[in-house]
């Protein structure tokens, strides 16, 4: 805990435009998403479901590599963070992209990622 109010209080030395707490929480949605996105079968879950163009129903097993608990583990974590939308039918259980989330991900990014361009 020390090390991080160190390192807080020292980024609060460089940047005094924007709320520190404020900062911080600004930065959760993308963290959680970067979290969920730091594996290669969740990101190839997640190009599986773009490439269908629709929503697919129990059928992501059989397209990837991984046994069933190791996708539905997957499953899981994509939609806790709000990556992909999963409903019960009947004995599947069918997912799909949320584009609304998809969509704000690649602005905030955008934006993260032109303020690191001011840097120096």
């Amino acid at each position: 805990m020390a090390d991080f109010q160190l390192d807080y209080r020292i980024s609060s030395i460089y940047d005094k435009d924007m709320n520190d707490e404020q900062k911080l929480k600004d930065f959760e949605p993308l963290a959680l998403a970067c979290k969920a996105l730091s594996h290669p079968a969740r990101l190839a879950i997640l190009q599986t479901l773009a490439r269908r163009g629709s929503c697919i129903c129990g059928e992501i097993v059989d397209v990837m590599p991984l046994s069933q608990a190791t996708v539905s583990q997957h499953l899981k974590v994509l939609k806790e963070a709000g990556l992909i939308t999963g409903e019960v039918d009947g004995p599947k259980s069918c997912y799909c992209i949320n584009v609304e989330t998809m969509s704000g991900l690649r602005d905030k990014f955008g934006q993260l990622f032109v303020s690191l361009e001011n840097c120096c």
